[in-house]
């Protein structure tokens, strides 16, 4: 599975740790940036990174800002991109297994590293439990 991912300066230090986690589980990663905690704009890397799980070049992502409300509404404007936003592991789950969520969103100021590892880990072993649920996502807007 290939993974793309992308923080802001505040989701930074989590990201350039949770890469290498990722690897080691034997996933492939694309960063989408950013480099280093010097202040940017969550848009110059939310925006490439739904456009390339809209285009397939990713199979899913994994994105981080400060609350993750800036990434999760930037993701969300992307017609093909259900971002989930998390702050634990019950939720990483279940944006995935209701709402098939393409996309997990976590808030880097407000959770621990720990906490990152472990919903990641809940949300890429969860699977979407479809049926009624998929009802639900067919009924918002897509392309």
């Amino acid at each position: 599975m290939k993974i793309g991912i992308c923080s802001d300066h505040a989701g930074y230090d989590y990201k350039s740790r949770l890469v290498p986690y990722l690897q080691k589980k034997g996933y492939e990663v694309v960063d989408f940036g950013t480099d280093s905690t010097d202040s940017m704009d969550y848009p110059d890397v939310a925006h490439p990174l739904a456009e390339a799980v809209e285009k397939g070049a990713v199979d899913c992502g994994i994105a981080m800002c400060g609350t993750g409300n800036g990434m999760a509404l930037t993701l969300n404007k992307h017609q093909g991109i259900r971002a989930g936003l998390a702050w634990g592991t019950e939720i990483g789950r279940l944006v995935k297994a209701h709402n098939n969520a393409n996309v997990l969103v976590m808030p880097a100021r407000f959770i621990s590293y720990r906490m990152v590892q472990a919903i990641t880990k809940t949300w890429l072993d969860t699977p979407f439990e479809g049926g009624r649920h998929q009802r639900r996502i067919d009924k918002v807007p897509c392309r």
